[in-house]
């Protein structure tokens, strides 16, 4: 695995160490150099990277305070010769905090930590997205009968029991259970309930008007409190 590398500082000597620092480790790999925030900013919209070596006083613009501007941080470990910024930068979760002049030691132990943080997180994600199945079991007069999630076009609540509606089915499967319960077993990206006894498949919406929602030859009530949800996913569809 190899962390892609940026190295931020405004001067020269210090950008030419850490470059050389940086290509001694077999792992990271130096993608370019910036001498201030600005050129940080720019480079990084054109090649993201993985980790910045991030000197703070900086003319123009502070290191934590570019940190502070970023919607996505990459990993940062923090190279300075002033030691007051360190409670400021442990608040913005930093790797580590070296202070210069850095022996190649210090450097590597701290490379070594970005690393380990990138494969646990590699780890955690992938973990994390795993599919899951796509079906689920319902109880139907004493019978286990198997439910696909992607046939489903709605679900109606009453009381103890839910029909839950198939593509192509002639009727509802009927079971015994309430709309919650069937509700945790779907995608929450996928389903949305729109009313206290009903929850749709997005996509299988047809037409929606002011409080209703027509799924095939279905007329599917909205709550007044659904509306708002339902028109900010139209919005961002």
């Amino acid at each position: 695995m190899k962390l892609r590398c940026l190295a931020i500082d405004d001067e020269s000597l210090a950008r030419k160490m850490l470059e050389d620092n940086i290509r001694q480790v077999p792992f990271l790999e130096l993608v370019g150099t910036c001498k201030n925030a600005f050129e940080a900013i720019e480079s990084l919209q054109s090649q993201p990277v993985d980790l910045m070596f991030l000197d703070i006083q900086m003319p123009g613009m502070l290191g934590t305070k570019f940190l502070e501007t970023l919607p996505e941080k990459p990993m940062v470990i923090f190279v300075t010769a002033y030691s007051n910024y360190a409670v400021e930068s442990y608040d913005l979760d930093v790797v580590d905090y070296l202070m210069k002049p850095v022996p190649l030691e210090r450097f590597v132990k701290s490379a070594h930590k970005a690393l380990e943080i990138k494969q646990k997180n590699l780890a955690a994600h992938s973990s994390s997205t795993v599919e899951a199945p796509d079906f689920f079991f319902v109880y139907v007069e004493y019978s286990l009968v198997k439910i696909t999630i992607s046939e489903i076009t709605h679900i109606e609540g009453m009381k103890d029991y839910v029909k839950i509606y198939l593509d192509g089915a002639n009727r509802p499967i009927l079971t015994k259970s309430t709309l919650k319960g069937i509700e945790e077993k779907l995608p929450s990206r996928d389903f949305m309930r729109v009313h206290k006894s009903f929850i749709v498949k997005l996509s299988k919406i047809e037409a929606i008007r002011t409080r209703e929602i027509k799924i095939g030859h279905w007329d599917i009530p909205v709550g007044e409190g659904n509306v708002e949800e339902l028109m900010r996913y139209v919005r961002h569809s």
